[in-house]
């Protein structure tokens, strides 16, 4: 019998719906207004991606810094 090969997506190809509970409607939408409308053009998965890029970001930082300080 012959073995089927499976290709897997790597992980930049792997794509997630979340759900947030318990947000308020107030926050998201002053978060919104203050910070996707103007700086992501209104794209709010690409705001959230983006600060979930930058919170890694700052904290490989303070990582490093936390070892050779």
């Amino acid at each position: 019998m012959k073995k089927k090969t499976v290709v897997l997506p790597t992980e930049d190809e792997l794509l997630v719906d979340l759900t947030f509970h318990d947000v308020s409607a107030t926050l998201l939408t002053e978060f919104a207004q203050k910070i996707v409308r103007p700086y992501y053009s209104g794209n709010m998965s690409e705001a959230l991606k983006d600060l979930i890029r930058n919170a890694l970001r700052e904290e490989d930082f303070v990582m490093i810094h936390m070892k050779n300080g």
